[in-house]
């Protein structure tokens, strides 16, 4: 649960750093190489409200096994990660990470690689013990009716068998 707090603190100040930057975020990503400017105006817009959706679900209910919730923050860590990784692997120069838009800058290492890599292993552990609304927790998704409630006819009660 505390690194649930964490996380949701963690992203809620990224969105709201994001925010604060909005101006630049679209020439912050596309030093990613993620496209021109339309295209990182609206990658940014995708990645502030994704983060501010999960920091805020991380917060608001740190023990949910949602499973909308975790899938938004699972598309949100494997965005950033696609992105570094992919810039990383074709050199490219990337100054200011983006994570917390021009606030905290950090430019693009392995260090930022291992923390996306960290990120997107907890988002495959959240993923793997959260439900949907219809799957019970533990039960399968199947009724748990014993075997004896069920009724059959016996083969007294009017059947012939010839």
């Amino acid at each position: 649960m505390i690194l649930r707090l964490l996380l949701g603190l963690t992203y809620t100040a990224m969105a709201a750093g994001q925010l604060a930057s909005w101006p630049d975020m679209p020439t912050i990503l596309a030093a990613y190489g993620a496209g021109g400017h339309q295209a990182t105006t609206v990658l940014a817009a995708v990645l502030i409200a994704s983060e501010l959706a999960s920091g805020l679900w991380f917060l608001a209910a740190p023990r949910s096994h949602a499973r909308i919730p975790v899938w938004i923050y699972a598309a949100v860590c494997l965005l950033w990660a696609t992105l570094a990784g992919q810039a990383f692997a074709r050199g490219l120069a990337v100054a200011v990470c983006g994570c917390f838009g021009r606030y905290l800058p950090q430019s693009l290492s392995w260090i930022v690689l291992a923390e996306d890599a960290l990120l997107l292993l907890y988002a495959v552990l959240l993923l793997r013990s959260s439900r949907g609304p219809a799957q019970p927790r533990g039960h399968g998704g199947t009724s748990q009716t014993p075997a004896s409630s069920h009724c059959a006819p016996s083969r007294t009660e009017g059947s012939s068998l010839r």
